[in-house]
């Protein structure tokens, strides 16, 4: 079997793959990548991009129910599921489509197929039998991660969903069990639930959204619940009976077991690497809890072999697989300046209603770490925008270090606070002080504001509280 050489070869074609194919390539390398479905990857095709489409239309449908409260009359407002579902795979395929441009704008050559390391610096492809051997210095794993299976919740298809069904369901149901209340879950919750189902959310953790600020968390139940929700907290799953259209749960809170019958279940419950077939067992490369271990520069310990993404260590986001991507490739080229990633520096998000997002140390970590804290609160109430928007509800809190006025982190809920953190972000990647931010001059009027006076109100000096 004749071998392709190549400078760079990107096993998986995700958020992390496809940016560091893109990077290397820019850097004048010649570059393969290695995909087995769809170009994207499950960000774009089956996660991130479409489930935001669909929460979008969720957005609009329930602000044509309070049309009135805005002077409007909107009677009869229905909604078209399958076309709903539609528009969230149009958006996909879009996007799908844009990055086999982009791949090819700059020479990437793409391979579909499955990729496995075959010896030292090779990794054999398999395309509906084809095969193919390719050869490269570097080779930058970046296959992804799955839903993670969890007995007796393991999704089965029909009445219990992973994310791809609960992303193109034939039909509502009447009823439905979410368990898990991270980010995933909670977004499928709002989604849900807009739309009228009966949504009951089930937590093994104290609290809801539990990598959240415990202040934010209550504030997000407290929303949630006021929309008809219901949650269990600290509940532990004991056994799941599946009838004919319809799953009951029981489930064990504070010692006590209750049944939940609902029609469908959503299982939410985190993600497990896909580290099985990749010919890892005949490398040095470690693996630990399903995921890839890597130093600061992505590298494995294998030489040559680096990891990047979900597969890699967390937060498992797509865009910390995207920087991982570039900062690996700009390390291999030998790039000056390329640093580390800082983790306190990536900011989350959840697009559920209202939206949260959060960047750093909450203020109960802070506190952890031995941090003498300044905490500044604002409530988008006191926000002329919001109040305008007709979204008055939510908060930005602001955590400084009292000795030094850094920025630690920063937690907000309400409205485009998705948009709202990358604010933050950058301060934290330049390193800001609250000086800074009480200096910058902030728009008016804007939500953005709220951030301004949520850093004021940490140091007493906010003017709208």
């Amino acid at each position: 079997m004749a071998q392709e050489q190549f400078d760079v070869l990107v096993v998986g074609g995700g958020p992390g793959g496809y940016v560091a194919a893109i990077r290397a390539a820019q850097l004048g390398m010649s570059v393969a990548l290695v995909e087995r479905e769809h170009l994207g990857g499950i960000c774009l095709n089956w996660g991130c991009i479409p489930t935001k489409a669909l929460l979008r239309s969720a957005e609009i449908y329930e602000y044509m129910q309070h049309a009135e409260a805005f002077g409007l009359s909107a009677g009869g407002a229905g909604f078209d599921l399958g076309k709903i579902v539609q528009r969230s795979r149009q958006v996909a395929a879009q996007l799908n489509a844009g990055v086999k441009h982009l791949l090819k704008k700059n020479k990437v050559k793409v391979f579909d197929g499955y990729g496995k390391l075959a010896g030292k610096g090779i990794v054999n492809v398999d395309t509906a039998g084809v095969k193919a051997s390719l050869a490269a210095k570097h080779i930058i794993l970046a296959t992804g991660a799955r839903a993670r299976a969890v007995a007796p919740i393991e999704p089965d298809g029909k009445l219990v969903w992973s994310y791809k069904e609960a992303m193109t369901p034939p039909a509502l149901p009447k009823s439905l069990l979410v368990f898990g209340s991270g980010a995933i879950g909670m977004e499928f919750a709002s989604f849900y639930r807009t739309f009228g189902v009966e949504v009951t959310v089930v937590e093994m953790m104290d609290r809801i959204l539990p990598v959240e600020d415990e202040e934010i968390s209550a504030l997000a139940r407290k929303a949630f619940e006021k929309q008809g929700m219901k949650f269990l907290t600290s509940a532990k799953v004991k056994s799941l009976r599946k009838e004919a259209d319809a799953v009951v749960a029981t489930i064990e809170v504070a010692g006590r077991d209750t049944e939940l019958r609902a029609q469908r279940a959503i299982s939410a419950v985190g993600i497990v690497g896909n580290v099985e077939n990749l010919g890892l067992e005949n490398t040095k490369v470690k693996v630990e809890n399903t995921h890839i271990v890597t130093n600061e520069w992505c590298a494995t310990a294998e030489p040559g072999v680096y990891a990047i993404g979900d597969v890699a260590a967390a937060p498992w986001l797509a865009h910390k697989a995207s920087h991982e991507g570039i900062l690996c490739v700009e390390k291999i080229a030998g790039v000056a300046g390329v640093h580390p990633m800082d983790k306190t520096r990536i900011a989350g998000c959840i697009y559920a209603r209202p939206q949260v997002a959060s960047i750093g140390l909450t203020e109960a970590r802070a506190k952890a770490l031995g941090h003498a804290v300044k905490v500044g609160r604002f409530p988008f109430a006191g926000n002329g925008k919001a109040i305008a928007l007709g979204e008055p509800e939510g908060l930005v809190k602001t955590v400084f270090d009292e000795k030094t006025g850094e920025l630690l982190g920063a937690h907000l809920i309400g409205p485009e606070v998705t948009e709202l953190i990358q604010g933050y972000a950058i301060g934290k990647t330049l390193e800001t002080t609250e000086a800074e931010l009480m200096h910058t001059v902030f728009p008016h009027p804007t939500l953005s504001e709220a951030m301004h006076e949520a850093t004021l109100a940490a140091y007493g000096r906010a003017i709208h509280i």
